[in-house]
């Protein structure tokens, strides 16, 4: 029996059932993040599912968590933090980021 092309629908995230913790937008790489606050150290963890695993030092406070991801991410992408956008989940573990024209990628993105 054949199997029938099913057309994908655009999920809450707006990934349109990517199979994939990030994708090229021309010269943008869009991320989904599973955040990681008052962490132990700053890293980039292994991939969950559609979501990269990112741990941060800063606690979970008015959104500090997340712009010291951005600057901890600028570095790791060699970008400036204003090339990098959250889109969605300042205030939330669950984020997408966009990074512009990223010089570098680590070698989870391999």
């Amino acid at each position: 029996m054949k199997r029938q092309k099913t057309k994908k629908q655009p999920t809450e995230d707006g990934t349109e059932g990517r199979d994939t913790f990030f994708w090229w937008e021309d010269d943008v790489l869009v991320v989904n993040i599973l955040g990681t606050p008052a962490a132990s150290r700053d890293a980039i963890g292994k991939p969950k599912g559609r979501q990269l695993q990112v741990s941060v030092t800063e606690a979970p406070r008015f959104g500090r968590a997340s712009d010291h991801m951005v600057r901890f991410l600028a570095g790791e992408f060699g970008v400036q933090p204003h090339a990098i956008t959250v889109v969605f989940g300042r205030f939330n573990v669950n984020k997408q980021l966009r990074i512009k024209a990223p010089a570098k990628l680590p070698g989870v993105f391999r």
